[in-house]
């Protein structure tokens, strides 16, 4: 039994997220609280398995609270947002704090966007109970501290026998704080563009990139179809389109169908940037449940691309990265910081 608590201001939708989650037969919130002070207490008193947190609460708020239990206490939580602009931005603040996931508040009874948006929260509540979290110190090492350090992780293979034109990277679950890492390591003259599929509940991807703007030199934007990658630039896949590229370096988005329920698919991108530039690619598959990109990424290890997946332990999930590495497709096997310092090395060879 996945035991959860639940910290929400208004009683209203507290209740719904309560009923939501007790319609689980293997859900049960053992207590909900309406302010962040009394989040912190429940987790020490209840020792709940998972906590779902709102932001804006009175009093101490989500993120306030979020950073206090993983000092304390560490337990995975799970933000619930809604999509009011300061919201978002404050969701990814929470993220940094600590935060394993976040989700869209699900829409209201009768809506159509209820069940898909229920069944969101109730797996990623339930996926997160399994994750091990480990305290957050009040100081911890800043975010690229090991910027031109030389990786020190395992390797499978040397990968990358052509000069590299652009970088690939897909990541789910736990991805946004690996992101952030990578991106803070590489310098502002990074020669070569950046392409990011990064699964993520529609209306949160602009937040996204202001966020990961506030900590890396690098220009980040949402993509856009008919744009021209530039070095030094990162482009996001935009809320349910395929993020793709042309061999002229030109983006292109997609309608294309959902592959295995998901668009933006990691697939979509690891199997364009095959097709069109083969082993002038560098691919980077982190934390994320499932196998999205598992297949393309050895396709691109194959090709003669660099290739790398993130380590087991510091993924939230190790299912992407992990079925990559089982697959043999993946030439390194490194942490984000040492990721960072990896493309770093490649471009200044």
């Amino acid at each position: 039994m996945i035991r959860v608590l639940v910290a929400e201001d208004s009683p209203t939708i507290r209740a719904f997220l309560v009923s939501i989650l007790e319609s689980q037969p293997d859900m049960r919130v053992v207590g909900s609280v309406a302010n962040g002070e009394a989040a912190v207490a429940a987790v020490q008193d209840l020792k709940p398995d998972v906590v779902t947190m709102d932001i804006h609460m009175p009093g101490m708020d989500g993120f306030t609270a979020t950073r206090r239990i993983m000092e304390t206490l560490p337990v995975p939580i799970v933000i619930v947002s809604g999509m009011m602009t300061d919201q978002v931005a404050a969701t990814f603040r929470a993220v940094e704090a600590g935060a394993l996931a976040f989700v869209r508040r699900p829409a209201g009874i009768g809506h159509a966007d209820h069940d898909a948006e229920a069944a969101d929260l109730v797996m990623t509540v339930r996926l997160m109970s399994e994750v091990k979290v480990v305290r957050r110190w009040r100081r911890p090492p800043a975010i690229g501290a090991a910027r031109g350090a030389t990786a020190t992780g395992s390797e499978r293979g040397s990968g990358g026998t052509s000069r590299p034109r652009l970088v690939a990277i897909g990541a789910s679950t736990g991805g946004p704080m690996a992101l952030q890492t990578i991106l803070s390591a590489l310098p502002a003259d990074f020669p070569l563009p950046i392409l990011v599929v990064q699964h993520i509940a529609n209306g949160f991807v602009e937040g996204f990139a202001e966020w990961l703007r506030l900590s890396s030199t690098l220009e980040v934007h949402v993509a856009g179809d008919f744009t021209a990658a530039l070095p030094g630039h990162v482009y996001l896949a935009p809320d349910d389109r395929h993020l793709g590229i042309d061999r002229n370096g030109v983006i292109r988005l997609s309608d294309a169908a959902p592959e295995s329920g998901l668009r933006p698919a990691v697939s979509h991108l690891f199997r364009s940037v095959a097709d069109q530039f083969g082993s002038e690619s560098i691919g980077v598959l982190l934390s994320g449940m499932g196998a999205d990109g598992s297949t393309e990424l050895a396709r691109l290890h194959e090709l003669g691309a660099t290739t790398i997946a993130q380590d087991k332990a510091s993924s939230v999930v190790h299912g992407m990265p992990g079925v990559a590495i089982e697959m043999g497709g993946a030439s390194h096997v490194l942490n984000p910081t040492e990721i960072g310092a990896k493309l770093v090395g490649m471009v200044r060879v």
